[in-house]
């Protein structure tokens, strides 16, 4: 008998847009049917005239994406809706069903052959596509867990009795490749830099996670004329009947590099924040060594980025960043500058592993790990209302417990496992309780 859908209330917490994405993310991952009403209802709208909350473009992009991977019947899942019944197909019905065809899923993954033989898969292939410059980072951070731990491979789990072991020594080896149209320089989401200089490293050198690797194939900003980019990401899923290790954050190291990336209009305001910042820096790290992988012309004076990224001795990458959103002048770049080394420097004086942006990205993967993972955030850093949303979210869906440090012991996911069978025991406990409190009111 299917379980009941998981009800969450769209205003808890952060009550935004990350409640959404990782809710149905790992209700996706997890088949576990979930039911959101008030989604993001926490959010207040520029306009008088539109609907502050609801599904958007963007947040819409991701559910539809996820909801055909995991073949999941839906009610309310269109623009503006407030609410949403996300009912995943259970793992092993549709995988017998599928098994002959070969594939999991419908069209979002095409099969990409070797082109001698023309047989052999060598990579998988999907895309999403939005005609606005929504965020495709946080697109990404919706979808990723599903694309490492459910691979298109892992539809024939051991669970359904179809898997036979020529294909079982297989699994989870055909690598992904991602492309998703949006916006990758886009106001309060992460940025492509940030997601490819400090959350990627971090994830693929820290974490465990497989290799990622970004490749712009066009930018899009929301500011200046709103200009729809691509992004293809390539990545390897995790294998089949494998676990994600519990990971420690816990000595950060010296810092021993700085990263800069500059994006503006013309070279002399480039030329100028450069100099800016890098006297900014030498002057609270006289020995620093300073890296400017990224220097480029936005060809708009309304577009104007700046990140700064430490690296330690340790491996850990710690970012601050600022997307300016209007004309810029020398004035306007000096605060620029000012602004993101004094809050990279206040970030770095803390002594924690990870930046106030990261912190809430990793919660995802502490909770599916296996065994106790640590994050150290640094003194006087309490969970931001993004990271306490997420360790909401996976308490919920994944059964697993935060401490007020935010260790977690995680639940030990294993790719190509039935979760469903893990939680059963508790909702029969949970419906045993709530009948007894009904039958106590009557």
């Amino acid at each position: 008998m299917p379980p009941k859908p998981l009800s969450l209330d769209g205003r808890t917490l952060e009550g935004g847009g990350q409640l959404l994405r990782l809710a149905v993310s790992l209700s996706a991952l997890t088949y576990l049917p979930i039911s959101i009403f008030s989604i993001r209802a926490n959010r207040t709208s520029r306009r008088a005239s539109q609907p502050a909350g609801g599904l958007k473009a963007a947040h819409l992009a991701a559910v539809e994406w996820l909801a055909q991977a995991s073949q999941a019947e839906t009610t309310g899942m269109k623009k503006a809706s407030s609410e949403l019944d996300f009912r995943p197909l259970q793992r092993g019905s549709f995988a017998r069903e599928t098994k002959k065809k070969g594939v999991k899923g419908t069209e979002i993954w095409e099969d990409v052959c070797d082109s001698v033989d023309g047989s052999s898969v060598v990579r998988r292939e999907t895309e999403i596509q939005l005609d606005s410059p929504g965020s495709v980072c946080l697109i990404l951070q919706a979808i990723l867990p599903y694309l490492l731990f459910d691979s298109p491979d892992a539809a024939g789990s051991p669970m359904d009795g179809t898997a036979d072991m020529a294909q079982e020594t297989t699994t989870g080896s055909v690598p992904l490749r991602v492309t998703i149209n949006g916006g990758t320089n886009v106001s309060k989401s992460p940025s492509i830099e940030y997601i490819s200089q400090v959350l990627i490293p971090m994830l693929v050198k820290k974490v465990g996670v497989p290799p990622i690797s970004t490749q712009i194939i066009k930018r899009g900003w929301s500011s200046g004329r709103a200009d729809v980019g691509t992004v293809q990401f390539d990545l390897m899923p995790f294998p089949r009947r494998s676990r994600l290790s519990a990971f420690h954050f816990t000595d950060r190291g010296e810092v021993t590099k700085m990263h800069v990336s500059l994006l503006a209009s013309d070279s002399a305001a480039r030329t100028t924040l450069k100099r800016i910042v890098t006297e900014r820096l030498l002057a609270r790290h006289p020995d620093i060594e300073i890296l400017f992988p990224i220097e480029e012309d936005t060809r708009n004076g309304a577009r104007l980025y700046l990140l700064i990224v430490a690296e330690t001795s340790n491996g850990y990458r710690l970012g601050r960043d600022c997307l300016w959103e209007r004309k810029s002048n020398a004035s306007m770049l000096e605060t620029v500058a000012n602004t993101v080394t004094k809050q990279l420097e206040e970030e770095l004086q803390r002594g924690g592993c990870v930046d106030e942006y990261m912190q809430d990205q990793l919660v995802v993967f502490q909770a599916l790990a296996e065994g106790r993972s640590v994050v150290d955030s640094g003194e006087d850093r309490y969970a931001t209302l993004h990271t306490k949303t997420a360790r909401w979210v996976s308490e919920r869906i994944l059964g697993v417990v935060f401490d007020e440090q935010g260790t977690c012991n995680g639940c030990g996911f294993e790719v190509g496992e039935d979760f469903l069978d893990r939680r059963r025991t508790v909702w029969v406990v949970e419906e045993a309780a709530e009948e007894l409190e009904r039958l106590e009111m009557t």
